[in-house]
């Protein structure tokens, strides 16, 4: 005995499915980036990823393609509002906003961004399980689906020359970098870069979690690898910055919810 005809399903044009938006203004570009990195700051807060005053993450003005928008020095992440963002030109000069910058950090996201003119955003943070990869000078392995996502796109910077405070150091850095979209500093950290806030910030939390389950999986055997036709399949399928935007969008919209301050 059958029972009632179940309804027709509904066209697929009728479901929500969130893309990047289109901006009708550099303004209003303007504006969503800032909102965007003032919201991936207090992500990054919650996540414990700022140490001191360590860690900074950019963005690129839509505009003026060589000033960049950043946290201000010394304020916590988890406070940062759209209205604290500081504007600096590439020197690291404020010409937008309230606050100093770190200039350490500023040079070394200035090259980047002078290097990769596709990058909108940068982000680098001292996170625990960073540092612990870096300080073994390790990449990461194709152990997990997050992890391929890195395979073969994402490069070491094998050198610690203390705290990066010249161009030149930036320049390499950068140089280190190439096209990928992640780097491993050596004794430092993480850094990876993106076509949006968005997609840099997702990038730099899965890179942070795949170091953590490979450091997890080293101190308790011997992971096993995915094979490299697999690995690369699985990076064609996951590694876009389109695939990271559209992980990240739970996170922009838990954060922009519970914490709509953050967009004054």
């Amino acid at each position: 005995m059958h029972g009632p005809t179940p309804p027709l399903p509904l066209p697929t044009d009728q479901l929500r499915f969130a893309m990047p938006p289109m901006h009708d203004s550099l303004d209003d570009e303007r504006r969503h980036r800032k909102e965007r990195l003032a919201g991936a700051l207090r992500i990054f807060g919650r996540a414990g990823l700022e140490d001191g005053v360590s860690g900074h993450i950019t963005a690129r003005d839509p505009e003026y393609s060589n000033c960049f928008w950043v946290n201000p020095f010394g304020m916590p992440f988890k406070h940062v509002t759209v209205s604290d963002l500081v504007l600096a030109n590439q020197d690291g000069q404020v010409i937008e906003g309230r606050y100093h910058v770190n200039q350490a950090a500023f040079t070394v996201h200035a090259q980047v961004h002078a290097a990769r003119p596709d990058v909108v955003a940068v982000a680098h943070c001292h996170s625990v399980h960073g540092r612990a990869l870096s300080a073994l000078g390790d990449l990461l392995d194709p152990i997990s689906q997050e992890s391929c996502a890195f395979y073969e796109d994402h490069a070491l910077y094998d050198a610690y020359t203390g705290v990066a405070v010249d161009a030149e150091e930036g320049r390499r850095i950068a140089d280190a970098l190439g096209s990928h979209k992640a780097l491993v500093l050596r004794n430092h950290g993480l850094l990876t870069v993106g076509d949006s806030v968005d997609a840099a910030a997702w990038w730099f939390l899965s890179m942070e979690k795949s170091a953590q389950v490979q450091l997890t999986a080293k101190a308790a055997g011997r992971p096993l690898l995915i094979d490299h036709k697999l690995a690369v399949a699985t990076r064609e399928q996951l590694g876009g910055d389109l695939v990271a935007w559209i992980n990240y969008q739970p996170l922009w919209q838990d954060i922009s919810r519970a914490e709509p301050d953050l967009l004054s």
